[in-house]
């Protein structure tokens, strides 16, 4: 149904909320919490569209001594696991930056995080969103079925920052403070273009 396409706006709310449900668990928990299994089916919403983010059952209370990180049994989702933490062991609160990238991509694309090729190669969200922004193609990112319905620069910022938060190395991405700040700024520059193209809608109308 028409009415359960959720528009670039509500996406980006919901974004926001998971990003600052993280941004709690890392900045305002004492001792910091490390989610460790972020991704889209752990992000529940209300009739609102309000999200929350859920299953706690992987989390792990972070050391707040000089250790940067801790070493630990590896869990996670294929698909959202941070690459970094499945070689090394070591777990930061980065790995769920990594996840949260990859759930970004799919609330973007509305594509399957793990996609299997005729060729049954295994093609990852990641890896496709990589050649499709080489390319220049950020049509072709988006969800279709919004049809256009979307500031260009705000969805380019966000495909970028989603980007961003999948990087190889775990100190290229972004805090989730920053990741917050970001995913704002995406959502005022949709309400931006929105409120700009209203006065012309309501001058035609009359």
């Amino acid at each position: 149904k028409s009415s359960s396409i959720l528009s670039w706006e509500v996406r980006l709310r919901i974004a926001i909320d998971a990003a600052q449900g993280l941004e709690y668990l890392h900045h305002g928990c004492k001792p910091p919490v490390v989610h460790r299994d972020v991704k889209t089916t752990n992000i529940l919403l209300t009739e609102n569209f309000n999200a929350k983010l859920s299953d706690f059952g992987l989390s792990k209370t972070y050391p707040t001594d000089d250790k940067s990180y801790m070493s630990t049994v590896i869990v996670g989702t294929p698909g959202y696991l941070d690459p970094e933490y499945y070689t090394s062991n070591r777990l930061t609160e980065k790995s769920d930056v990594y996840g949260f990238g990859v759930s970004l991509m799919e609330i973007i694309s509305c594509r399957p995080v793990i996609l299997n090729t005729p060729d049954r190669e295994t093609n990852y969200i990641v890896k496709w969103v990589h050649a499709m922004v080489s390319q220049g193609d950020i049509k072709n990112i988006v969800d279709p079925r919004i049809k256009g319905a979307y500031d260009s620069n705000s969805v380019w910022k966000a495909v970028e920052l989603a980007l961003a938060c999948v990087s190889v190395d775990s100190n290229q991405r972004p805090t989730m403070n920053q990741v917050v700040i970001e995913l704002k700024d995406c959502l005022a520059m949709e309400l931006s273009q929105r409120s700009e193209s209203r006065p012309m809608e309501s001058k035609d109308s009359i």
